[in-house]
């Protein structure tokens, strides 16, 4: 009996010991909101100012997310990430690349794509949010332009320039990526660039911005201390903060990770965007629809990333794939809500018991499941023996 014990011991020392090495992320998951529902939101980048198509692609979308709705009636979301400036190629041109010289969203040139934007809103199916007043920094892409021709010729355009073309590092905002490894921003550099961009928004929509989503997923602390100064509740991620671009030009310096229903340093809700869903780029409606049901097992919101070059360059096969992936994940999870970033932020925020989980079984069978996804866990919970009684309370709900 005393062996016995002495083994019982043992086993549960080995067990604390595992669970004290993985402590921080255990926990985290533990805290991290439980929904009761499962959510899907569409996420969509780059939309505003650009290529004048837009507006077409903006009036098709709208009516295809009317036509599905949940459950209670709600129509289908997808968040419009805004763009609020493209260069002025003219201009730029004309000043011998030393001036930088922008076309705003407000220009008369994208009334159409102003108003399908406005039209959509109003029938509750796109949810605007900040993306950036353009999709790159300014004094980067003046700097490289001046060295490399093709962005050079990219830049001169006459008619509205699609960002998409631009090389990938030029793409992020919060960095000047001129020369890789990138550099850091000025913060007052920052500060005025956030509260410039949000001016606009709001002179452009009619209401100060309240989610924000980086381009390229690249930004800072400091953007993030910016945007809540200027109003900015949400900051919508991939799940860590990348801050610069290395040597290869590729998302680097990682200097946090975050679940949703977490809080930035600036008081923010982070959001975490993970389920990519890209048609053009053979992606399928099983996709959307596996996603949702991965997400609804882990008791998360499935937010799903996807671009304005889809509804661009291949428009009939991209809302085909959309449409069917919309009904795929309607089929998957019958009982699917479509919300807004925003609402979601707030019911998490106010741990809202119509949407956020309060029974014990049911928060520790999720609280089972999203113990896979943490590193080197799962491996040490079999070889420990750990995964048994935790095998259990994964039936528990």
């Amino acid at each position: 009996m005393t062996v016995l014990a002495l083994l019982l011991a043992m086993v549960m020392l080995l067990w604390a010991g595992v669970l004290l090495a993985f402590a921080g992320p255990l926990v985290a998951r533990w805290r991290e909101p439980v929904l009761r529902h499962p959510v899907l939101i569409v996420e969509s980048d780059d939309w505003g100012a650009g290529p004048l198509s837009q507006a077409d692609a903006l009036i098709r979308l709208s009516g295809l997310l009317q036509r599905i709705r949940d459950r209670n009636g709600r129509p289908a979301v997808m968040t419009l990430g805004i763009v609020l400036e493209v260069p002025d190629g003219a201009r730029i041109a004309a000043s011998r690349f030393t001036e930088y010289h922008a076309l705003t969203l407000a220009d008369e040139r994208f009334e159409a794509v102003r108003m399908a934007m406005q039209a959509g809103i109003e029938a509750g199916v796109f949810a605007p949010q900040l993306h950036g007043q353009c999709h790159y920094w300014p004094p980067a892409l003046l700097a490289t332009a001046r060295k490399e021709a093709a962005v050079r010729d990219w830049l001169a355009a006459p008619e509205p320039a699609a960002t998409e073309a631009l090389p990938s590092p030029l793409q992020s905002r919060w960095v000047d990526a001129s020369d890789l490894p990138s550099r850091a921003l000025p913060t007052a550099a920052i500060e005025q660039a956030v509260a410039v961009e949000t001016a606009t928004y709001r002179a452009v929509l009619g209401r100060l911005p309240q989610v924000a989503v980086a381009t390229t997923f690249i930004w800072s602390e400091a953007v993030e201390a910016a945007w809540a100064r200027s109003g900015i509740d949400v900051v919508v991620t991939p799940g860590q903060r990348a801050t610069c671009r290395d040597a290869a030009g590729r998302p680097g310096c990682v200097d946090a990770s975050m679940l949703s229903g977490e809080r930035s340093r600036a008081g923010q809700t982070y959001l975490v965007r993970d389920v990519y869903f890209e048609p053009t780029l053979g992606h399928t409606p099983q996709r959307l629809a596996d996603g949702l049901k991965t997400r609804t097992r882990q008791g998360r919101a499935c937010l799903v990333e996807t671009h304005r070059f889809n509804f661009l360059l291949a428009a009939d096969a991209s809302l085909a794939v959309l449409e069917a992936g919309l009904n795929a994940a309607l089929a998957a999870c019958p009982n699917v809500r479509f919300l807004t970033p925003l609402e979601l932020a707030h019911a998490i925020e106010k741990r809202d018991p119509a949407w956020i989980e309060g029974r014990l079984r049911r928060r520790l069978a999720v609280w089972r499941v999203r113990l896979d996804e943490v590193p080197r866990f799962r491996r040490m919970a079999r070889l420990s023996g750990l995964a048994l009684p935790l095998a259990w309370l994964g039936r528990s709900a």
